[in-house]
């Protein structure tokens, strides 16, 4: 196996990094503990280094280091409990956390107890350059934020309009916060979750709240771009290098330089370009297309996002296991809206606020939801997540007139209406109804649509029977005894349907 440490022309292509820093390396490895204490010297730092534990644990309570580079697994004392004794007895230590074996629930403790960064092994010369590079600018400045507590509300700029991301359910809240925790320091996030429950959002706010905060958060869909051409705009290319390159140009790896590069859609890209963005990750080193040396060393924090499940991704061979484990230090879920129904009316009245201030004159009086219409709200499917929401009230903003009450008649339903009910395509049928004998599954599907619409007319009635029988053309008899059939109370709350 080749050593990360020997010299190579990344490693002398990374910058001068000024002021040494006092260091104190940590490993049971002797090969890794000594190649990172001849790199550190190299670069001018004062470097102390250790196998043990114990003796580790002396040396962060007795003497004063800006940098504690730690294993997390070593016998007799681990990594965990250096860390811990070395930010208890300096509160403005760095602490970063090595390990070859990168688990998330390692990952997310490490964070939570202070560490600064978490460096999965093996790791090169370059790689260890540019993080102590990192760690000697904060030392220097001082400018760590810290992290704050836990809000409901949180704000960012889109597309000239400001947008709020709004939530107290327990399973929003969660996503958050652990946002919040990892946005101060430079560890890799990965965000997952259906279309539309506001991935992006969570990145840019991940950003907004980090160190690079600064700098640039630049954003690359994955899904958007032909192949060739998405490589072509991450690396770069040397003039020449194909039909139409006449100059060169920087990739937005180097325009996202001490920023924050956001990969929306990563399993969307192809195994070649994923194996040429782990070289990035492991090494910091930028080469052109064209380019026969390597053009740049660069410093980014990736986030990245998807709406598959990474880790089944992983096994369907859609995505590379190795960088997995690269980009998803640290991850987080976002729960789709039919998870987070007690957000449904903070984000309505928010988005009605902003539409109605977007599309009428100013001083117009805004309507108000009555509680039937946020009910029926609280009763769709939204599969479209909070972006079908915003469109939904968008819709509302536009056609109800100044002052009034928004019922549910205002609310537009779209995804009422069945695939191919208008000709245009295949009727929507549950995956395993031709394992049903005919009549068996016409049974059940007539009882699955009386479920389903005595669910949303007794929300949309608001609980009220004989508005629920008007709405359905029926007399209120045939109502109860439906509702009886499927275990409805008259109030409309049900004892079997959701």
């Amino acid at each position: 196996m080749t050593d990360p440490f020997l010299p190579d022309a990344a490693a002398k292509a990374v910058p001068d990094k000024g002021s040494g820093l006092r260091i104190l390396v940590v490993d049971d490895d002797r090969t890794l503990r000594e190649g990172c204490v001849s790199v550190l010297q190299m670069d001018g730092h004062t470097v102390t280094s250790t196998s043990r534990g114990e003796e580790a644990l002396e040396m962060v309570r007795r003497r004063r280091f800006d940098l504690v580079l730690v294993d997390l697994y070593m016998p007799t004392i681990s990594g965990m409990e250096v860390l811990k004794a070395a930010v208890e007895a300096h509160k403005d230590v760095i602490v970063v956390v090595m390990t070859g074996n990168p688990t998330v629930q390692s990952s997310i403790e490490v964070l939570r107890a202070g560490a600064w960064d978490y460096l999965p092994k093996p790791f090169s010369a370059s790689h260890l350059q540019v993080l102590v590079g990192r760690a000697a600018h904060a030392t220097a400045t001082r400018e760590r934020p810290p992290v704050s507590k836990p809000s409901a509300l949180f704000t960012q700029s889109g597309a000239g309009v400001t947008m709020e991301l709004l939530g107290i359910s327990p399973a929003f809240r969660k996503a958050v916060e652990l946002a919040q925790k990892v946005a101060a320091t430079d560890a890799s996030v990965m965000i997952s979750g259906e279309s539309g429950t506001g991935k992006e959002m969570i990145a840019q706010f991940i950003h907004q709240h980090s160190r690079r905060a600064q700098r640039k958060m630049v954003p690359v869909n994955c899904a958007a771009l032909p192949d060739a051409l998405l490589e072509s705009e991450m690396f770069g290319y040397r003039k020449g290098a194909f039909t139409g390159a006449d100059r060169d140009k920087a990739g937005l790896l180097e325009v996202a330089n001490h920023g924050t590069l956001f990969l929306d859609e990563l399993t969307e890209m192809t195994m070649p370009l994923q194996a040429k963005l782990l070289r990035v990750l492991q090494d910091g080193v930028v080469r052109r297309l064209g380019s026969e040396t390597q053009d740049a060393v660069v410093d980014v924090r990736f986030v990245s996002a998807t709406n598959r499940d990474p880790q089944e991704a992983v096994q369907q061979g859609i995505l590379r296991e190795d960088l997995f484990y690269r980009l998803r230090v640290v991850p987080i879920k976002l729960p789709p809206l039919r998870k987070r129904l007690e957000d449904i009316p903070l984000l309505a009245e928010f988005f009605l606020k902003h539409s109605w201030e977007r599309h009428r004159a100013s001083g117009a009086p805004v309507p108000s939801f009555e509680p039937e219409a946020l009910a029926f709200l609280q009763s769709r499917p939204w599969r479209g997540n909070v972006r079908e929401l915003q469109n939904v009230i968008e819709h509302v903003a536009v056609i109800v007139d100044a002052g009034r009450s928004i019922t549910p008649n205002d609310i537009p339903v779209y995804d009422d209406i069945p695939n191919g009910a208008d000709g245009g395509g295949e009727t929507s049928l549950p995956a395993n109804i031709m394992n049903e004998a005919f009549h068996t599954a016409k049974d059940n599907l007539i009882a699955h649509f009386e479920q389903e619409y005595l669910s949303r007319l007794t929300t949309r009635a608001g609980g009220n029977m004989s508005k629920a029988a008007r709405l359905a053309g029926i007399d209120r008899t045939t109502l109860y005894r439906l509702m009886e059939k499927h275990g409805f109370k008259r109030d409309g709350l049900s004892g079997t349907a959701e």
